[in-house]
Formats: C-alpha cells, structure tokens, sequence
C-alpha cells in the first residue's frame, strides 16, 4: 500500500474522532508565503515531491493562479499529523492574500476552528495582515503566528541574532496588539514565544523553529545564521523540518473540532441551542441531526458544482437527500468525501466535525444550511463579508446566440463568489457585474473567455457609489396611490460609532429579532428607546418604528420593510445604494379595510417617504476610498507623493527604515486605475504597494453634479433626478 492510500485510511478513521481533528487556515498578506507554506505541509503528508515544496505551489490548482503567481481560491487538503505519539486530522484551508479575494478568507473562516497567520520577516504586518486576523477573530477562529521569509533577514539584510530578535519582538507586539484589540469577549487568544504559539523559519527553505523546539535541539539564532553562511540550508530542513514544526504547533495550540463547536456553534447559529439539534452540535455527535453549512462553491455548466460544507452536526452520506433551509428546496448528494489537495476523495460518508466536499446539489451558494428534510433545522448565520463591491463593468455576448448562455455562465460565478455582485438584463443583453477591485472584475472575466469558453465583451471599470445625505429632514409624508394610507418618516445620518461597527461586521444586519441588537446598540450610545424599537437594519441602514398606538401597523409591518429595503437598493440621486442613514416611522395612518392597504398601496407609500425625505435632507454621493500603502527608497518619496496627489489622495502616514520609506495614502478608487504600471514607472520599479478597502466618503461638492449626471446617463435615467415634490406631492 502506498503512503498516500495508507493516509486516506487513516483519515477514514480519524474523520470520526472529533477530538483529533483541527480545521485550519492559512492566512496572510499577499506575498508573505501561504502557498509556499502549504506546499511544505502538502509535501511532509506524502502529498507532493519534498524537491518541489515551495516551487510547486500545488494549492494554486488553476492556470491564472500559476501565470499571475498569486492565490485566487481557497483551496482545501487533509493530511496527518503524529504528535506525541498520537495522530491528528488536519484539515487545511489555503487562503488567497490579495485584498480583491478577501471574500474567499471570510468564507474559509466559517469553515474552519484556527489560523495560521503568515507574516513576512522582513514586510512586517501590512493592511491585509489586519483584514485577515479580523476576518478570523469575527468569526471566533483562534490565531498562530509563523514569522516567515527569515532567510531574508539574514541573506539579504544580514542581520546578526540580536537584531533578528528585535525585528521578532516587533512583530509579535504588532500581532498582539491587533489581537487583544479585535478577539471576541472571553478569550485571551495573544500568542506567546514562550508557549510555543509563535514560529519562525522559511518555507522557501523548508525549516522553522519555535521556543520549545529550541530546547528540544539546542539550536539558537546564532546556530542558523551559521548553517547560511556555511551554505547547509539543506541540512538545516533535515533538522527542523517546517511541517513537523508547524504541525505540531497547531495540534497543541489551535482547538480540536469538539472543543471549537462548544463556543463557535452559539455564536454561529440562529436556532434553540437547547434543542436536539443545538446539543448534537456543541456535542460534535455523528449520531444526530444533520447540520451543515456551505461555505464555497466551484464548479462549470457541465460538470457541476462542488460544494465545500463544515459539518456542524450529524453525517453528510452519498445518496441521502438533503433540504436547503434557506432556498427551501430538496437535493440528493451524488458524492461526499474529504479534499487531498487538488483531488478529492469519495468517502461516502462525512461525520461531524470535519470539512467536506459533496456533489449534487444544483442550487448550492455559499452560506447555505443543509439539514434532513424530516428534521428542518433553523439557518446558521449569514456569512457577512466585511467589504461590498466598489467596481463594476458591462459584460455584453460578442455573438447575440450566445446571451442565454452569458445569463447561466454568469448566474454560476454569482454562486461561486457571493463578492461578485450581478445585474442580470434580459431584455437589452448587457449584464453589469460589480466585484471587489480591478483584478477581481479582471479575473472573472479572464476565466469566463478561457474555462466557460465564451466570447464577451466588456465595458472599461465603472466605480460603484454609495448614496447618502449631508442634512436631516421630517416628518415627510408618503402617501399611497389610493391616498387611504400615509406614513410619515424623519431622516438623519447613522451615529458613527454605528455606522462603524456596521461597516466592521461587528453588528448584525437584517430584521430584528432578538434583543441582543439592542444591548450592543445601547452599548455603541444609541438612545434607549429607539434601539429598542428597531425593525430592521439593511444596507447599514436603520429603520425605527417609533409610534404608538397605530391601528393595523403590524399587519403591514413585513410589506412596509419590503419597502424599505426595496428603497435602499436604489436612491433618488443616481439609483445607487442608500448606506449610513437613520429613518424613523414616526406616524402612520392606514384604512380600516385590508383590500385598500395591500401591497399595491404600501410598498409606494413607504418608497415615497424615503425618497422625498432623502431629497429634502441635502442628498450626497459617497465614493470608495482604498488605504494605499507604498514601500519605496528615500529617493522616491517625492515621486510617489505627486502620483498620490494627482489622484486626489492624501498621505496619512510616513516612516523611514534605512533607506526605505513606508508611505500609507488614501485614495478614492476612482483614481486608482491604471496605478500600478504609473507607480512602477514613478519609482523605476523599485517601488511596492498594496492596498485595503478603506469605506467610503462624500464625494467633493465640485464633483457631485457631473458624477450624478454621468451615471444617470449611463443607467438611461432623465437628466436630473426628481425633487422631494415629485416623491410627496
């Protein structure tokens, strides 16, 4: 039997041992070594040759990941661990580093219980190092730090120990400090050096080593720095192997699968943890209910699509048929089984606690809850991406045969990335498709050309605005068609410390329906009253039912938030999203009669309202801005300050280390296009940037007229956008 099919029955066996399972991640800022790292872990499993870890990039699976030389997709592996005698399941997860991909990370963190967090020895912590641990800590995931790309420190920088300790001690202070600032409440999850938490090495060149490790070898900082200089990096792997190192930092300091779902499932899902099901889950039984969530999905038009779930509770079996609680419909699994890096295997059965594949469920989107259809379970929640779309371009069909086959192509990435946003238009044949950045857009249409072979055409980037409002306004009264029904609204912009931890993830959205909102809102300085009294929250926007006493208003409470939320989806200045905007239902007035109060009458009522009082409160667009952060020599500061400055951005911060300069902008991403190939040339290219989604802000007053106008006109709208009179008259 060879090494790996002897692995695969171990993993048969292990998969029932929840005890001994650990659902990781690895994650990081681009270009600090995820992929690296995971060949080596792949290549100590028996995965891939020893010679090719670290070249290989075995978890880049797809051909534009290998050109572009980043991570696009999550990409999954199981393997086995010994440690103290004992074996583990490790259920791995590489995650993509580039912000555009960032809805791929949040999606892996649902799935799984730790993080490997990758941070470069000599970058230090960049912005996406902070998304990554925040997209982590949000959904309970416990963290480890490996510093890695510490042959750099001692090629490149030459470094002697001391000063590869202090660089350690930065880093380490730096995660820390993210760490104690964004983990959830009752748990200390800082790492330590002491411990064992942290550890160092290069997984270009296939060692690492941590404090305890230290002990175990005698070897010390001095030690390595030698085996670099007497050039036996080899023999140094064959003494502190990374995945050994690594492994074992995860088995000991990353939680099991039964241990994570006693505080993870609580947080995660909606029902009665009390019930059957809630118990078979915090008990990471087998035996129970099913209870699993979707959380990516790849696949084509052909060959179906393949669904990666975390199973909470019970067993995912091929065959068996399942219900989708949140589309309420029925599908049967083709196959079930676990991911061995690019492959996977058909295990028939996939018992609680571990990370799955299944086939056959046509209607599978991420964040999707699968349970048994006699035993309908309450969904999980919602996966909530931190950042929204900020750019978006038309896709058109370059030969008109092809447009029904343009619509199914594009209905499948929206299944695939729940980032990616898609206006489908039937009538006209022109698709608008909004996504995280240039790339991402750049990406999806590349493997629409080359995967789907399908020719397209498409639009230059269009950026995507927000709208909202500089002013207040109300009571404002909106009046149905039949006039029998009129409500009145007030309107005035989201506190900010809201608006923030809406825009953070720290805040659920959606219809309310507990009073766990209320407290934090209540904690964040809202008003007792009105938080208490809040409907609903949707698209960072708040409407409160502040009246008393109104006869028939909860009969047409669920209608009046149709409304509301119909509303926001498309504002009275350019038919952009309404965000960061309070409205409260002050008064109403409704007919005695249900006929003249149906749908029909309330949802334009309660459309008007919005409109009319957004009109009258000084309506704004606000524009995406990034954080821009450059890595330049002294020389170039200047160069890279004009090219900031000719795209309205404006520096935030400067430091100096040596001869290098780090430089942190904010930009709006409207003038970010093209900004790569100008800021090579800028700095003879030597220079080196990325970027975060910083949110969004008011569009320069000089702006707004032209801007509005521009996307009306694209959009086929009148010249200028109706006044508060045309909404209330």
């Amino acid at each position: 039997m060879t090494k790996q099919k002897k692995m695969i029955e171990k993993i048969k066996k292990l998969m029932y041992e929840p005890e001994k399972i650990r659902n990781i991640g690895i994650c990081a800022h681009i270009d600090h070594g995820k992929t690296t790292l995971s060949d080596n872990l792949l290549a100590g499993a028996g995965l891939i040759s020893k010679e090719l870890a670290g070249e290989q990039l075995a978890m880049d699976g797809k051909n534009d990941e290998k050109q572009k030389g980043i991570t696009i997709d999550a990409a999954n592996a199981s393997m086995i661990q010994k440690y103290n005698c004992e074996e583990y399941l490790i259920n791995l997860i590489d995650t993509p580093g580039h912000v555009d991909f960032g809805g791929d990370v949040t999606r892996a963190m649902r799935a799984v219980d730790g993080a490997v967090v990758v941070v470069c020895a000599v970058d230090g912590i960049k912005p996406q190092t902070e998304t990554v641990l925040r997209q982590a800590l949000k959904e309970n995931v416990k963290p480890v730090l490996f510093i890695n790309k510490v042959d750099r420190l001692i090629s490149e920088l030459k470094f002697d120990d001391e000063q590869i300790k202090q660089r350690f001690v930065k880093i380490f202070s730096d995660v820390n400090r993210l760490i104690n600032n964004m983990s959830p409440e009752n748990h200390n999850w800082q790492v330590d050096f002491a411990d064992g938490s942290v550890a160092f090495g290069s997984a270009y060149h296939n060692w690492a080593i941590n404090i305890p490790t230290m002990f175990k070898t005698g070897i010390k900082f001095k030690d390595i720095i030698k085996y670099y200089i007497n050039g036996n990096i080899d023999v140094l792997a064959d003494i502190l192997p990374l995945h050994d190192v690594l492994l074992n930092m995860v088995v000991e300091h990353l939680p099991s699968a039964d241990a994570a779902q006693t505080y993870r499932v609580p947080k995660i899902w909606n029902g009665n943890i009390q019930s059957k099901e809630g118990q078979t889950m915090l008990d990471t039984s087998s035996d129970g209910p099913l209870a699993a969530m979707i959380t990516n999905v790849t696949g084509s038009e052909y060959s179906g699509l393949v669904a990666t779930c975390r199973v909470y509770g019970g067993c995912l079996k091929r065959g068996d048929e399942v219900y989708l609680a949140g589309s309420k419909l029925k599908a049967r699994i083709q196959q079930a089984g676990i991911f061995i890096g690019a492959k996977t295997i058909d295990t028939e059965i996939v018992p609680a606690g571990n990370i799955a594949y299944v086939t056959g469920i046509k209607q599978a989107t991420a964040g999707e809850t699968l349970c048994a259809p006699d035993n309908i379970i309450e969904e999980f929640e919602p996966i909530d991406h931190i950042f929204q779309p900020v750019v978006t371009i038309a896709v058109k069909a370059k030969n008109t045969k092809d447009l029904p086959r343009l619509i199914g192509v594009l209905r499948l990435v929206a299944k695939e990335d729940p980032t990616i946003k898609v206006d489908i238009n039937d009538t006209t044949g022109e698709q608008l498709i909004s996504g995280m950045g240039e790339l991402h857009l750049e990406i999806i249409m590349e493997r629409i050309r080359n995967d789907k072979n399908l020719e397209i055409l498409t639009s230059k980037p269009i950026v995507v605005y927000k709208e909202s409002i500089k002013g207040s306004a109300g009571p404002v009264e909106g009046k149905s068609p039949n006039r029998h029904n009129r409500f009145y609204l007030e309107v005035e912009i989201l506190d900010e410390s809201i608006a923030d931890a809406l825009g953070r993830g720290d805040l659920k959205q959606g219809r309310i329906k507990s009073k766990e909102t209320s407290h934090r809102l209540i904690e964040l300085g809202m008003d007792k009253t009105q938080a208490r009294r809040i409907w609903d929250i949707h698209n960072r926007c708040m409407f409160i039912n502040m009246t008393r006493g109104i006869q028939y208003l909860d009969e047409v409470k669920e209608l009046l938030l149709e409304g509301f939320e119909e509303a926001l989806r498309h504002g009275p200045l350019a038919s952009e999203e309404l965000t960061g905007l309070k409205f409260k239902l002050v008064d109403a007035k409704l007919h005695e009669d249900s006929v003249h109060r149906g749908p029909s009458q309330i949802l334009p009522a309660i459309k008007k309202a919005v409109y009319g009082a957004v009109m009258l409160a000084d309506p704004c667009l606000e524009e995406p801005i990034q954080k821009v952060l450059i890595s330049a020599p002294v020389e170039y500061i200047g160069a890279c300050s004009r090219e900031i400055r000719n795209r309205r951005g404006i520096m935030t911060s400067q430091e100096v280390f040596g001869e290098v300069s780090e430089m942190e902008f904010e930009v709006p991403i409207a003038e970010m296009f093209g900004f790569a190939g100008d800021i090579r040339s800028a700095t003879g290219g030597k220079g080196l940037f990325s970027t975060e989604m910083k949110g969004f802000k008011t569009l320069p007053a000089h702006l707004q007229k032209y801007i509005v106008y521009e996307i009306r006109q694209r959009k086929g709208l009148s010249r200028e956008p109706y006044t508060a009179e045309h909404y209330l008259g």
